[in-house]
């Protein structure tokens, strides 16, 4: 869930062209209220992570588990900009595309601390709106929570679906931002992934070709 969503355009080989705006501070607390509206005061959220918030939450938490969410998968199908790209050369970041399941982690926030975050949380995951915040069923060894899950807007033109392996491997090793490379960004998820134990065959794949690649061009 990254922190690194700030969308550019289209394309595979630019990505300039398409609509890029950043989201105002009240449209960001309008849809933070709108996500918060059932929530009642004091009671603790639970946040499902999935990208970097595994290895940067940067919020305080009292409990976390591994977490299973059904219906969505991790997928490099985000453009990135700003934080791990530019308008000329973006990046790629991860987000939660329709279909299939993801393992991630689920963060238990007490609820004294939700409306310290939270907004951080917004500026962070919808700088752009390129999310759809969601209150969604993850199952966890200790049973199922309803937690924050921050699902990819398909309507927004950050959207990027399904590109071919070879162009997504271009594209991460050629791309920095704000937050520095992007090769960076997908091998430390792909670390973090693997530290907490969960397997994801497409990311392992391509974090060990990043890899493998990295090792063996040229120094510039």
């Amino acid at each position: 869930m990254p922190l690194d969503a700030v969308p550019p355009d289209a394309g595979p080989t630019g990505g300039a062209g398409l609509p890029f705006r950043l989201w105002t501070a009240q449209e960001r607390q309008a849809s933070m209220e709108t996500a918060l509206r059932h929530w009642r005061e004091g009671e603790d959220v639970w946040v499902f992570g999935y990208g970097s918030l595994i290895w940067r939450p940067e919020f305080d938490y009292e409990g976390r588990r591994l977490a299973t969410l059904r219906g969505y998968h991790r997928a490099l199908c985000l453009w990135s900009r700003v934080n791990r790209g530019t308008p000329e050369s973006p990046g790629l970041v991860f987000a939660l595309d329709r279909g299939g399941s993801c393992r991630g982690v689920v963060y238990r926030l007490p609820g004294a601390v939700v409306p310290r975050f939270f907004p951080a949380l917004w500026q962070r995951e919808m700088s752009t709106g390129a999310y759809l915040p969601r209150w969604l069923s993850c199952q966890t060894e200790a049973g199922t929570v309803k937690a924050l899950v921050f699902v990819m807007n398909r309507s927004n033109p950050a959207y990027i679906p399904a590109l071919p392996e070879a162009e997504i491997l271009a594209i991460v090793r050629r791309a920095s931002g704000r937050y520095g490379p992007c090769i960076d960004y997908v091998l430390h998820t792909a670390e973090a992934l693997h530290a907490a134990g969960i397997h994801d065959a497409r990311l392992a794949r391509v974090a060990g070709l990043l890899a493998a690649q990295r090792h063996t061009l040229p120094e510039g």
